[in-house]
């Protein structure tokens, strides 16, 4: 074995020490409810199709029109070879749909965060942040050589004591999730917001997880608090089921942050059919459909709020509290093994859920994070409730 090669063995071993040593199921299917996983029919419930759209027909007709008329690569950046008709009629839409005057497409959400908080803070500015940020806002915050000072958990107050005392930089951010990706909690944005108005700061929301799910029409958590962010993040591979990432806010915004923003400028634009199918799952959202799936949703997701904090291990503390009709309810357990063992429990009950432990997650609060999907019925919520339920 060549040297490197027993280094990065040496590293998979300790992380198998530590059980956190991960890998990707094989699964198949057109559903993300119901999945093959390791050639096993299970019932998921990890899935970020929070809608139930990553099977609807309305999508792949229109990714093969969109194929068919523009070609699947887009071959370049865009300020290479140029817009394509796909790019234009999504942002054009996204924007309408949020009240904004533009929105910007990114390949990915993670590159989203990334070339946003790179283009707009630099040395010389301080970035207020939560403490539970994702992954992408936290490296997007480092890159940006930015000051980072980091307030606890959803303390508005916190984050208004921390943008005062930074006044003297040249540009003060504030950055949150608006739902929080592993405890399905809310961010207090009107607090937020206020805050960052009267320090004159520059307010920046992921609402990746709530857009299409939570808000007026699916508008998400910024729209039901009537809070305006100056950069509303969101992403296309969760509620929408398609995959990529926006920015939207003025159009000053949008055209700085095609100048500037290095994971818009130096990468492949996102393929024409993907573009295509995201705009068929925005107009589903946008609609009576969207109503309907949105309340399906909301019901599995009170059904199981209700019930699940009964079934969770007492020796953990108290669990985060999620945000009503929220998708995604942790079930927090504690330790890593403790985590692997319930979920495989659970797999051989034919029910996927993996395990989700540091450094996701902060030390001693691995869990299953379970998500729920307008393509769940409620006996299916139940038969994961009877699962997780301690033997009498």
């Amino acid at each position: 074995m060549r040297s490197f090669d027993a280094v990065l063995e040496a590293e998979l071993a300790e992380l198998a020490t530590l059980d956190r040593r991960r890998t990707c199921p094989e699964v198949e299917g057109l559903s993300r409810t119901r999945v093959t996983v390791d050639g096993e029919r299970r019932l998921s419930f990890c899935s970020n199709d929070y809608l139930g759209l990553a099977d609807h027909p309305a999508l792949a007709t229109a990714a093969a029109v969109a194929a068919q008329r523009e070609g699947f690569g887009a071959s370049a950046s865009r300020l290479v070879s140029g817009d394509l008709p796909a790019h234009r009629q999504l942002e054009q839409a996204l924007a309408r749909y949020l009240d904004r005057e533009a929105a910007l497409l990114f390949p990915s959400g993670y590159q989203t965060n990334i070339g946003v908080l790179t283009a707009l803070a630099g040395p010389d500015d301080v970035i207020v942040s939560d403490a539970l940020n994702h992954a992408s806002i936290i490296d997007g915050c480092r890159l940006s050589r930015a000051r980072i000072v980091v307030y606890p958990h959803g303390d508005g107050d916190a984050a208004a004591h921390l943008l005062e005392a930074a006044r003297t930089a040249r540009r003060r951010f504030l950055v949150t999730e608006s739902l929080f990706s592993m405890n399905g909690d809310a961010a207090p944005l009107a607090r937020l917001a206020q805050a960052a108005d009267v320090q004159d700061a520059i307010l920046i929301v992921d609402e990746a997880h709530a857009i299409g799910v939570l808000g007026p029409r699916g508008r998400g958590l910024c729209a039901a608090a009537g809070v305006v962010p100056d950069v509303l993040i969101g992403t296309l591979g969760k509620a929408l089921a398609a995959a990529g990432g926006f920015a939207a806010g003025s159009r000053a915004l949008r055209d700085l942050l095609i100048n500037r923003a290095r994971t818009f400028i130096f990468t492949t634009a996102p393929p024409p059919p993907v573009a295509a199918a995201a705009l068929a799952a925005l107009e589903i959202v946008d609609s009576s459909e969207g109503d309907r799936r949105r309340a399906l949703l909301r019901a599995h997701a009170d059904r199981l709020a209700f019930q699940l904090p009964a079934l969770r291990p007492k020796t953990v503390g108290t669990p985060p509290d999620t945000a009503p009709g929220s998708p995604i309810q942790p079930f927090v357990v504690g330790t890593d093994i403790a985590a692997l063992t319930l979920s495989a429990a659970l797999a051989s009950r034919q029910i996927f859920v993996p395990a989700i432990r540091p450094p996701t997650v902060p030390l001693g609060s691995a869990r299953l994070r379970i998500t729920l999907s307008a393509a769940h019925l409620l006996a299916d919520v139940d038969r994961l409730l009877l699962a997780l339920s301690p033997p009498e």
